[in-house]
């Protein structure tokens, strides 16, 4: 079942599968995570991901959750059933003494960005130029793969504020309240325009590769989004 759905929302241009279930089954055996969503007796949404060490600055390591695929068909996208997988994820976690989750998204994508810094309350933490070389699926096909990493500490306070619908989008004053807080623009749907204009969709990633490779450079890190879902971020203090 999860199969079929990444495959339905990742198609492969060669035709290819994404994930084997021979695949699924081994990382859970070996204690990984796996849930899938029905509505009625048929599948539509999956998720799957693998545990995982991080060596801190301090040299000592953590276990965490990998999360690497979530899908959710486009019929059903707008009933929360994304953020109800990761908010499962989330409890997985916590029954396992897993105290970090973290994943890979697309920043160019703005519902990425609005679930996962409102609705779960995730840092961000670095950038990666072309994470995953070239990718053969229908929605990423002819782009950079560049990718941000999310790190959700699942017992911290944002976590749970996020769970409890507690973080909404700054407002115009909010930002304007600080010059140390500034917006990276994203555009309005990078999916439509790799289609309608790859040129456009490649001047987009260039220049938000850039905006916030600069930005992570300098100590800036990005504190939520802007009610259009553009990413808000703020200075460190010198």
């Amino acid at each position: 079942d999860a199969r079929e759905i990444f495959d339905t929302v990742w198609p492969s241009v060669a035709g290819g599968s994404q994930v084997q279930a021979n695949l699924l089954r081994a990382i859970v055996h070996a204690g990984g995570y796996a849930s899938a969503a029905y509505a009625g007796d048929r599948p539509v949404a999956a998720a799957f991901g693998f545990c995982g060490r991080h060596r801190g600055a301090d040299g000592a390591w953590q276990d965490l959750l990998h999360s690497h695929m979530a899908a959710v068909l486009d019929e059903v996208r707008d009933r929360h059933i994304g953020t109800t997988l990761k908010l499962h994820q989330r409890l997985w976690a916590l029954e396992q003494s897993i105290p970090v989750i973290t994943w890979t998204f697309d920043p160019l994508v703005r519902r990425n960005a609005r679930l996962n810094l409102l609705k779960l309350g995730v840092e961000v933490r670095g950038y990666e130029v072309n994470f995953y070389g070239d990718m053969d699926d229908a929605l990423n096909s002819g782009d950079p793969s560049d990718r941000v990493f999310a790190w959700w500490v699942v017992a911290s306070d944002r976590a749970e504020r996020a769970a409890c619908g507690g973080l909404e989008p700054l407002t115009d004053i909010e930002i304007e309240s600080s010059d140390r807080r500034f917006v990276v623009e994203l555009p309005d749907d990078i999916v439509a325009l790799r289609s309608s204009d790859p040129d456009d969709a490649l001047r987009w990633r260039l220049l938000v590769r850039d905006r916030l490779t600069s930005a992570f450079d300098e100590g800036s890190v990005i504190i939520g989004t802007d009610f259009a879902g553009n990413y808000v971020l703020e200075r460190h203090r010198l």
